[in-house]
């Protein structure tokens, strides 16, 4: 094909090729509305050849041709572009609006943005990857979510019990696989524990008893110990025959989050990675929980306690709720940026979960079926909230 070049009013050489020559001469007259509709009308092969054209451009010219190609939204090609004049950060965004994950993860290291790069890794699929960046971060988040999608469930119990998140580390033991004696010895003993330390004694022995059926761990000194001691502890080893008053476990929160409408159409495997998200959090009786025009912090899932919801924090504000275990707040700024509508001040002592807004933006990244379900539902409520307004 012949080449040519077009001379801009401003001096710069453009490459031109018969077939490119007049978005060439759109873009060296500066006229980028332009340039833009010249560009969007080129068949892809002829676009690519304006890519391959770039190359011999002049920088002011590849400005200009980045502005273009931003605006008619081919967002690899602008990335591309981008890449040859050594702007990795400014490609690696477009890289991620192109969905080119991968790419954008190594243009976010060559940046010098090692926890960016993670997080593109993280979403792209390269779980080794990013764990390990994340454990060179020591991003104990990001590693804990990577060792469970990587099927590495007791390393992944082992970081969230590092981060105190008991709920977290139970349901990684609980991916423990039973073909693996070793594994399941240790993870039968935490998780007794776990449960054991929440009040969960009756569901802590069944594991134990279910444990011990197990030929190759039948005779094991630990697992019988602890399952005697819970014997004693529930009065079951040959005291009274009265069978002692169960009290019901203190809600863990699962059925709670299960139970919040947004997340009514989630698939199990989805509900319970969102579950793992969730951060156990506690407040003092009077401690403010959520402050009025503050930015929206995320979901907050009250599991003990009571919070009453106020129209603003100065003195004597008038009260608009009290809300109890199982109720929810927040649920909004999951998704939309805005700041908070009312104060919110723990009554009493309350321990709560919390998703965060970053946290779920991340899930929603990594869980495609799972965002799409969510963000319809949202769509659908706001829907009536207007129709509402409306009517």
């Amino acid at each position: 094909m012949a080449r040519s070049t077009v001379e801009p009013a401003h001096g710069d050489e453009l490459p031109a090729s018969t077939g490119t020559r007049p978005f060439w001469e759109a873009v060296a007259q500066g006229t980028v509305d332009v340039a833009v509709r010249t560009y969007e009308a080129l068949a892809a092969s002829q676009r690519d050849v304006v890519l391959a054209e770039s190359a011999r451009a002049s920088a002011s010219a590849r400005a200009t041709l980045v502005s273009v190609l931003r605006r008619a939204r081919d967002f690899a090609g602008a990335a591309r572009v981008l890449e040859m004049d050594g702007a990795a950060a400014d490609a690696a965004q477009l890289h991620e609006q192109a969905g080119a994950l991968l790419l954008a993860a190594e243009a976010w290291l060559r940046a010098g943005e090692p926890s960016r790069a993670a997080a593109a890794f993280e979403r792209g699929g390269a779980l080794e990857r990013a764990l390990s960046l994340y454990q060179s971060l020591r991003a104990r988040e990001g590693m804990a979510r990577c060792l469970t999608r990587l099927r590495r469930p007791m390393e992944a119990a082992a970081v969230y019990r590092e981060l105190g998140n008991p709920h977290a580390e139970l349901e990684s033991l609980r991916a423990v696989s039973p073909d693996i004696a070793v594994a399941r010895r240790e993870a039968v003993l935490r998780m007794s524990a776990l449960l054991d330390a929440q009040g969960d004694s009756w569901r802590a022995l069944v594991l134990l008893a279910d444990a011990l059926q197990a030929p190759e761990l039948q005779g094991d000194i630990a697992l019988r110990a602890e399952h005697t001691r819970l014997l004693r502890h529930l009065n079951l080893n040959g005291g009274p025959s009265v069978e002692p008053a169960r009290a019901p476990p203190p809600p863990d929160g699962y059925e709670y989050l299960k139970a919040i409408p947004l997340f009514g159409e989630l698939s199990l495997v989805d509900m319970k990675d969102l579950y793992q998200l969730a951060r156990p959090v506690q407040f003092a009786q009077g401690a403010t929980v959520l402050e009025k025009g503050a930015p929206g912090s995320g979901l907050l899932v009250l599991l003990e306690g009571t919070v009453d919801v106020l129209v603003g924090p100065e003195p004597g504000a008038r009260l608009l709720n009290t809300l109890g275990p199982g109720a929810f707040i927040g649920e909004i700024s999951l998704i939309l940026d805005g700041d908070t509508s009312a104060q919110v001040c723990a009554r009493t002592s309350v321990r709560a979960l919390r998703v965060t807004r970053v946290d779920f933006q991340h899930y929603l990244d990594t869980h495609e079926a799972a965002a799409l379900r969510i963000l319809r539902l949202f769509t659908e409520k706001l829907a009536e909230r207007v129709r509402a307004l409306s009517a």
